[in-house]
């Protein structure tokens, strides 16, 4: 598992002084990022030539209000992988450890040139392999 960590700003909340739903998504894909600097790949997934990895479904489910000055935990894993996409969940939690939400995205591996799937590097189905769980 992967753990990121975020402090919850004005500017990511509603007039009341809660998240804006679609925040938490921005919040999700800074995790997202860090946890695929963690893996160290051989390739950068974001500016690579060949492949691309786009987000063909998200969701979120919010159990507890975040706040602004709270600070969260991200826990990041890979709970789905399969030959050409894979899924991660974040589960956030406050430093007080009350979970607050979840999110999922599904990624796929596609063609830059054609944007058709493909199966996934070998070596980056491996490193994800290991965060499985």
């Amino acid at each position: 598992m992967f753990t990121a960590n975020v402090k919850v700003y004005f500017y990511d909340a509603d007039p009341a002084g809660i998240i804006f739903y679609a925040s938490l998504f921005k919040y999700v894909h800074a995790a997202y990022e860090d946890f695929m600097r963690s893996l160290h790949t051989k390739r950068n997934f974001f500016f690579d030539r060949e492949y691309v990895l786009p987000i063909f479904h998200a969701e979120a489910d919010y159990v507890k209000p975040i706040r602004v000055g709270d600070e969260l935990r991200i826990d990041v894993s890979v709970s789905s992988l399969k030959s050409s996409s894979f899924e991660i969940t974040y589960r956030f939690y406050k430093n007080d450890g009350g979970f607050t939400a979840q999110a999922k995205t599904v990624h796929v591996c596609v063609s830059k040139e054609n944007f058709k799937k493909i199966e996934l590097p070998k070596d980056f189905y491996e490193k994800l392999n290991g965060h499985l769980g």
